[in-house]
C-alpha cells in the first residue's frame, strides 16, 4: 500500500511526509469502517443505547428533576458526543504503535505517525456521527442546532485536542508498560459518571462542586452545552482555558516522550 522507495528523483521531505500520512490515513479509515461489518452500527448504537437507558431512568426515577435551560435528550446527546470524541481519541492511539509495527521498516515512518493518524481519523469519524445525530435530531424536532455555532465548534475541537494530547502521551506509556492501557479502559466508565455526562453537575452539593472543576472534561462538556443551549445554566468556574492547558501539557509531554523513546518503541 505504501510506495516510499526512492524513484530516482529528488523529493522534498514535506512531500514525502504528506504522502506517508495520506497513505496511513486511508489505511486507518478503511480499517475502521470496513474491516468489521458492524463497525458503523456499534459506533451509532452505543450512544443511542446510553440515551435510551438514561431517558428510562429519568422517566421512572428522576421525573421531578429538570435540566435548567435545556431539554434533557438534546442535553444528553451533546454531553455523550463530547465525551465520546474525548474518550475514543484518547484510547484508540494506545494500540497504534503495536498495530503499525510492520510499517517501521520504512525509515520515513516514526512511531508518532500512526498515533497522530489515529487521532485525526477518530476526530473525523466522531464528527461525522455527531453531525448525523444533529441532522436526525432536527428531523425529530429535538432542537440540536447550536445557538452559538462557532463556540460549539471550538468546544468540540477542544475536547478532541484533550483526547489527542492524552492519546499521544498514553501511546508511549501503554506501549512501554502494558498494564497502563488496562487501567485506562477501567477508569473510562467512572470518568463518564464524574464528568457530568449523564447527570448535571448542578445536582452535586455546592461544597463539592469545586472538586469537580479539577476535571478538565467537565469544562469542555459544560462549555459546549452553553454554546448549544443559550438558556442553559451551569456552575460557576467553567473555563475552557483550563482544558487547553491540560491538552497542550499532555501533548507536549507525549511528543517529548516519543522523541526520547522512539528507538525503543520501534524495537519492542
Amino acid at each position: 500500500m505504501f510506495s516510499l522507495e526512492n524513484d530516482g528523483a529528488a523529493r522534498h521531505p514535506l512531500r514525502v511526509t504528506w504522502d506517508v500520512w495520506a497513505a496511513m490515513f486511508s489505511r486507518e479509515m478503511v480499517s475502521r469502517t470496513t474491516a468489521d461489518r458492524m463497525a458503523w452500527f456499534w459506533m451509532i448504537f452505543e450512544p443511542l443505547a446510553t440515551i435510551g437507558v438514561m431517558v428510562g431512568i429519568r422517566t421512572f426515577i428522576m421525573s421531578g428533576r429538570t435540566i435548567a435551560g435545556a431539554d434533557f435528550v438534546p442535553w444528553m446527546i451533546v454531553g455523550l458526543m463530547g465525551f465520546y470524541i474525548f474518550r475514543e481519541t484518547m484510547m484508540k492511539p494506545m494500540g497504534a504503535v503495536d498495530a503499525s509495527r510492520g510499517l517501521f521498516t520504512y525509515r520515513q515512518i516514526l512511531p508518532i505517525d500512526p498515533v497522530l493518524v489515529r487521532c485525526f481519523a477518530e476526530g473525523m469519524i466522531r464528527s461525522f456521527i455527531f453531525l448525523l445525530f444533529i441532522f436526525v435530531g432536527e428531523l425529530l424536532k429535538l432542537d440540536l442546532l447550536p445557538d452559538f455555532g462557532v463556540g460549539a465548534l471550538l468546544d468540540w475541537l477542544s475536547l478532541w485536542a484533550l483526547g489527542a494530547g492524552l492519546g499521544v502521551l498514553l501511546s508511549v506509556v501503554s506501549t512501554l508498560v502494558s498494564e497502563v492501557g488496562k487501567v485506562v479502559k477501567i477508569i473510562s466508565l467512572p470518568l463518564l459518571i464524574i464528568s457530568g455526562v449523564i447527570f448535571p453537575i448542578t445536582y452535586i452539593p455546592h461544597q463539592f462542586q469545586q472538586y469537580v472543576l479539577w476535571n478538565p472534561i467537565v469544562h469542555g462538556l459544560e462549555s459546549m452545552r452553553l454554546s448549544f443551549f443559550d438558556g442553559y445554566h451551569t456552575i460557576n468556574g467553567i473555563d475552557i482555558t483550563y482544558l487547553w492547558l491540560w491538552a497542550l501539557s499532555c501533548l507536549t509531554l507525549g511528543l517529548l516522550m516519543h522523541i526520547r523513546f522512539s528507538a525503543k518503541l520501534k524495537a519492542l
